[in-house]
């Protein structure tokens, strides 16, 4: 049996009661990555111990082929940062079909969609993100500096432009 053990984030909440930052939450594991006993868990608890994070060898998404000639990624990550996936700044600074079907790809069960460009009805689903989109895009400018605020060039400009903001 070893005498080392490791803390492990098993979740992260969204936020705290006082919405300051997310609160991570960690189970203590030996090398194998058992639980540790009870005893050794409540002498920490006891006597303030604070064991180091386990690190996790692959942080990067490593390809794994799947019978069929399918590639299949581990989940939870962003596509590449290329032309294909994401636009550049003067053309709207946003992700393209291909980034949305690439990230959907990464993360099953994701409801990501490409920005609202074209014409809607008034309160369809469309332009209720489009709202949504150009609310929240707002404050974020609100909160940019000064310089990003009276740039027309800016990334966040170029975005809402795009979205017809």
């Amino acid at each position: 049996m070893s005498n080392k053990y490791y803390r492990e984030e098993i979740r992260r909440s969204r936020t705290t009661k006082s919405g300051n930052l997310p609160r991570r939450m960690f189970k203590l594991v030996d090398e194998e990555g058992n639980r540790a006993p009870d005893s050794i868990i409540e002498r920490s608890r006891k006597n303030n111990i604070i064991y180091p994070i386990k690190k996790e060898e692959n942080r990067r998404p490593r390809l794994k082929k799947v019978m069929g000639g399918r590639i299949e990624y581990s989940k939870g990550s962003m596509p590449a940062r290329n032309k294909k996936n994401f636009r550049p700044t003067k053309s709207g600074a946003g992700m393209t079909q291909a980034g949305v079907k690439a990230y959907r790809r990464l993360n099953p069960g994701s409801k990501l969609k490409t920005a609202v460009t074209g014409k809607v009805k008034p309160g369809s689903k469309a332009a209720k993100r489009r709202k949504s989109y150009c609310a929240r895009s707002l404050g974020q400018l609100k909160r940019a500096s000064a310089k990003t605020r009276n740039d027309p060039n800016s990334r966040i400009r170029q975005a809402r432009r795009r979205w017809k903001c």
